[in-house]
């Protein structure tokens, strides 16, 4: 069985590489399952898409936690805890990094008993969770990768998928897909189909064993009010909104309503944004009547913050 995942961020499109590996195999003539897991909603945020492929009938469900191919479509993923790029990777497997980075720079730092290839970066944007057509690129590399799926198959499962967008947005997507398939080439097929899960092998969890103290003293009690203020969330953002106060039309009720995470204040009539819990959902952008609220990328908003 093939077991592949895919890691990038909210708004790459990783969902939809996996729509497409998933369905390509599938044209190819195997059982397939692919998914997504992601938290909240949100764009920027670490996410994976998981696809198994096999000839027989798939019985595993759930996540993939020794994978064959592992697909990184953002590096700076990589040192995320959190987004757990390389839990599972053994000798067996291999490591894909959609990356400026050489291969040869990825295994000093990662010191990863997999293999590690790079597919690169063609395209840069300032908002890392926008890069061009990477989900489509990453699905083209992987579909070589594994050696089973043709061209024809990858187009074909491309179009299914991206249809309903459009002539001129299939057309793009493909052209990255296919480009990034024959930049593959020479590691066709480098990816093997994982091992059968044996009962012998399995490692037990670390269980730390806690001794049960009494009630009164460690019961789930909360002593003190508004804790959450102090975990500034807004660290998670990747693109901000700011308010153009010339156009604002001081109808502060939509977006400080409509904010999921109450980050908008209103101070004289006038919407102010707590950027210090303020995610970056960019809600608010979106049902802004006079579209004063516009997004910008962290980056760009920081370097417009910082003194000269």
């Amino acid at each position: 069985m093939y077991r592949i995942r895919f890691h990038g961020r909210g708004g790459q499109g990783m969902k939809t590489a996996s729509r497409i590996l998933g369905s390509a195999l599938f044209a190819e003539g195997f059982e397939v399952q692919d998914a997504p897991r992601y938290g909240a909603e949100r764009r920027g945020a670490p996410i994976f898409a998981y696809v198994r492929a096999d000839r027989r009938p798939i019985n595993e469900r759930g996540i993939i936690r020794r994978p064959d191919l592992v697909v990184v479509a953002d590096d700076t993923l990589i040192p995320v805890p959190a987004a757990g790029v390389l839990a599972g990777l053994d000798a067996y497997s291999v490591l894909l990094i959609h990356s400026h980075e050489s291969a040869d720079t990825w295994r000093r730092r990662l010191n990863t008993p997999a293999r590690v290839l790079v597919l690169p970066l063609i395209e840069e944007s300032a908002d890392r969770a926008d890069l061009p057509y990477v989900g489509a690129v990453c699905a083209g590399a992987a579909a070589c990768l594994l050696g089973v799926i043709s061209e024809d198959a990858l187009a074909t499962a491309l179009r299914d998928e991206l249809g309903p967008l459009g002539e001129a947005v299939v057309q793009r997507n493909l052209d990255k897909a296919l480009a990034a398939y024959r930049q593959m080439v020479e590691v066709c097929g480098v990816v093997t189909e994982g091992r059968e899960a044996n009962a012998a092998d399995y490692t037990p969890p670390e269980w730390i064993s806690l001794a049960f103290e009494g009630a009164n003293v460690s019961a789930p009690v909360i002593h003190a009010g508004l804790t959450s203020s102090a975990v500034k969330t807004g660290l998670w953002r990747t693109l901000r909104p700011v308010i153009d106060y010339d156009r604002c039309g001081r109808c502060w009720w939509v977006c400080s309503s409509l904010c999921p995470d109450g980050a908008i204040q209103v101070e004289e009539g006038r919407p102010t944004i707590d950027y210090d819990h303020c995610k970056g959902c960019l809600v608010c952008v979106a049902v802004c009547p006079p579209h004063a609220i516009e997004a910008q990328p962290e980056r760009t908003a920081e370097s417009l913050e910082t003194p000269k």
